[in-house]
């Protein structure tokens, strides 16, 4: 049981999800949510999970994230939510039935007294509660329930697996149209080659990304952290290095006009569109000829955002 939130000594309204990524159709939800709470004079929660119960359940089929807790949080704190709690996943947990979770959880925990979910809301043991299961608990609870339509554009369903679909295939600018902010990667600057430097354009290898990193392609980047390199453009490199015979993946970046050191230090950077693919090139001169054409584009794409 976790301790109860002073703010929530009157109750809450309250959403669950995993919310990966923050997209539009998250937004929308979110909206819905801070109107409700604002009539009511009750505090709105975002309630998630931590780690998702997938992971726990079918680690093997749990897909890598689209964001880290604390980015998470912050975007949707960014569009009026009060608090955001990661709830503690546990076995014990995931066995309770949805009125077991329902009653032990949102009503004793969380004095929840209005909630927001989608229409395909699941819940509760091998997720054997749905949206119906929801509304009847709330009935008999006196819990003011919304069901949110699922947020189209277009004739595109606005869904976490897409924009994951479209990462992973390294439309990136096209994710970015249904974020409510552009994507990021985080990780630590540590050694690697120098061959960078060599050729004159040093780059700050990325490690411990815990998120999901887009195909293997030349990105056009923009520094968000550390504070004194904010919006410096960035040429990231993500994948081998096939002209110099390297096979492993790494994630590279050229920070442009840029010459000081940054090991240790963990670079957080937005992507905005690719580039190019990862290719071979047949001489030093060619590739840097390439490296050249690379830094017009990223510094033309980061001026025109």
């Amino acid at each position: 049981m976790i301790p109860l939130n002073p703010v929530w000594t009157q109750g809450c309204v309250l959403t669950i999800g995993n919310f990966d990524g923050v997209h539009l159709g998250h937004r929308s939800l979110i909206e819905s949510l801070v109107r409700m709470g604002r009539s009511e004079n009750l505090p709105s929660v975002v309630f998630s999970f931590d780690p998702p119960p997938l992971k726990l359940l079918r680690p093997d089929l749990a897909p890598t994230p689209l964001t880290w807790n604390q980015r998470r949080e912050e975007l949707l704190r960014s569009l009026g939510v009060d608090l955001v709690y990661f709830y503690p996943t546990s076995h014990d947990l995931l066995e309770y039935s949805p009125s077991e979770f329902f009653q032990k959880i949102l009503v004793d925990t969380m004095r929840v007294r209005g909630m927001v979910e989608g229409p395909n809301f699941r819940f509760g043991k091998g997720r054997s509660g749905d949206i119906h299961t929801l509304k009847q608990l709330c009935q008999e609870r006196g819990v003011t329930l919304e069901v949110a339509e699922p947020k189209s554009i277009g004739n595109r369903l606005v869904s976490s697996t897409q924009i994951r679909d479209w990462i992973e295939r390294g439309e990136v600018r096209l994710a970015n149209e249904y974020l409510v902010e552009n994507y990021r990667i985080a990780g630590q600057v540590v050694h690697g080659a120098a061959r960078g430097r060599t050729l004159g354009f040093p780059t700050a290898n990325l490690d411990g990304i815990d998120v999901l990193i887009p195909k293997h392609g030349v990105y056009a980047a923009r520094v968000v952290a550390p504070c004194d390199l904010v919006r410096r453009p960035v040429a990231l490199h993500i994948g081998p290095n096939p002209t110099f015979g390297e096979d492993a993946t790494k994630v590279e970046a050229h920070l442009l006009d840029f010459h000081g050191d940054l090991y240790s230090v963990r670079l957080e950077l937005e992507i905005l569109d690719q580039v190019r693919g990862v290719k071979k090139f047949g001489s030093r001169e060619e590739l840097l000829l390439q490296l050249h054409r690379d830094i017009a584009s990223v510094r033309s794409i980061a001026e025109a955002q």
